[in-house]
């Protein structure tokens, strides 16, 4: 296989054979492939796209390019949920804790920062000691014992993608259908899953802005997913705007802990969460029919129940086991708070949201190149949803900085991605479609 010969086949919009995908895929794995040489084929399969065949055999070359892991003994359904990623998207922190509450066992592999959304392992480490790379017998026993683990790709699940992963972030290419699919089925198929929910964002702060778009990614993983013996669903679901009223690391987990603990209710952030819920305990046949599912979802959540999971699988992992009790033992505080101020009085119409997410990512909340460390206690909360009413002046969010002049120039930039009119904007859905 000569790799130089692989890129340009596919530049030149040809269908890669199987045994050309394997083999490129291999040697990335074994550092046969320069980084150089990824990038170009990376790049070549963004303008050129990929037939379903070779999605299907890069998907499982990925996967393949490590262990697939086996859950023998459980006695549960072994689940996950997956989202394209967007801005305030902490869902899986509250969703996994709540269906193990409900009976399935969930080995959620999950990824950082990418591009202008935040990452589910991002926000986990604003935790101290919660080790997210486990290696195996410790991630077997927290699935055993809470039931769901929350972690990252081991240096042995799905190798290949990991180095992928890190060079389409720099390298513009995220938002192809192919690579996507590949690299979200790729850990998920991975991690010995028997049923898998995918959330699909669309919007102006998600990779696929258009419905039409999210849908086709969403068609692509459904189709690629059950080709490979997981059953598999996706809701598209509204990303033109925050979907939680914080964004950035710590925030976002202090925003998890209010919302196990009932002392916040965020209405966008509570229906999503409850329709994934609902539709993972529908996959993995423990609940009768919708009604059925929505109040177990419900119950383990009202019941503290769901907090309870969360707390013993942030302890077996390294997390201090007081963290519901004492966030603010635990959690870094920026040092600066401000306001970001209503420009008009009027009513919050629109939201540039990819914006906004960026604003998070340039005060250091998250990453310009893969080596960047990322400061966890920046970020933007109390972010006032859609459909408010305000008056000029009236803060509509706070930004959380290091200094003062970062924090006024974060504040402005935040205040741009916000339209505001005369009149209050026409309601949309949250849920826009279920793709089966």
């Amino acid at each position: 296989m000569i790799p130089q010969e692989i890129i340009r086949r596919k530049r030149d919009g040809l269908e890669l054979s199987r045994e050309e995908i394997t083999g490129f895929i291999q040697g990335l794995t074994d550092n046969g492939i320069t980084e150089g040489q990824a990038a170009s084929l990376v790049m070549a399969i963004f303008f050129r796209g990929m037939t379903r065949e070779e999605t299907v055999a890069l998907t499982l070359a990925m996967r393949d390019s490590g262990e697939v892991m086996r859950w023998p003994d459980l006695g549960r359904p072994v689940a996950d949920k997956h989202s394209t990623g967007g801005v305030g998207d902490n869902v899986s922190l509250m969703l996994a804790p709540i269906v193990a509450a409900c009976g399935l066992a969930v080995p959620m592999i999950s990824g950082r920062g990418l591009g202008h959304t935040g990452g589910t392992l991002d926000k986990l480490q604003s935790i101290p000691g919660y080790n997210v790379m486990p290696d195996v017998d410790l991630l077997h026993r927290v699935v055993a014992e809470a039931g769901c683990a929350i972690i990252g790709q081991t240096a042995d699940l799905a190798p290949a993608d990991r180095r992928l992963y890190a060079i389409r972030d720099v390298t513009a290419t995220v938002e192809s259908v192919p690579l996507i699919t590949a690299s979200i089925l790729s850990k998920k198929l991975a991690a010995g899953l028997e049923t898998l929910v995918l959330d699909v964002k669309v919007g102006n702060g998600a990779f696929m802005e258009s419905v039409e778009e999210a849908e086709a990614l969403a068609r692509s993983l459904v189709e690629v997913a059950n080709s490979a013996g997981t059953r598999t669903t996706a809701l598209l679901t509204d990303m033109n705007q925050p979907l939680a009223d914080a964004a950035g690391n710590a925030l976002e987990i202090r925003n998890c802990l209010e919302f196990l603990s009932g002392r916040k209710k965020d209405t966008r952030l509570h229906d999503v969460v409850m329709a994934l819920a609902a539709e993972m305990l529908l996959q993995a046949d423990v609940a009768a029919d919708q009604q059925d599912a929505s109040a177990r979802a419900h119950a383990a959540l009202d019941s503290g129940k769901a907090m309870e999971r969360f707390s013993r699988m942030v302890s077996l992992l390294g997390g201090p086991p007081d963290l519901a009790e004492n966030p603010d033992r635990h959690l870094r505080k920026a040092p600066v708070v401000l306001p970001v101020l209503a420009a008009a009085d009027g009513w919050l119409s629109g939201c540039d949201t990819r914006d906004l997410g960026l604003a998070v990512v340039k005060i250091g909340g998250g990453r310009k190149r893969p080596s960047d460390d990322i400061d966890r206690a920046v970020g933007i909360n109390q972010i006032l949803p859609l459909g408010s009413r305000v008056s000029r002046g009236e803060p509509i969010a706070f930004v959380h900085a290091n200094d003062r002049a970062e924090g006024e120039a974060m504040a402005e930039n935040v205040s741009r991605c916000f339209t505001i009119r005369d009149e209050p904007p026409a309601p949309q859905p949250l849920v826009l479609k279920r793709i089966g």
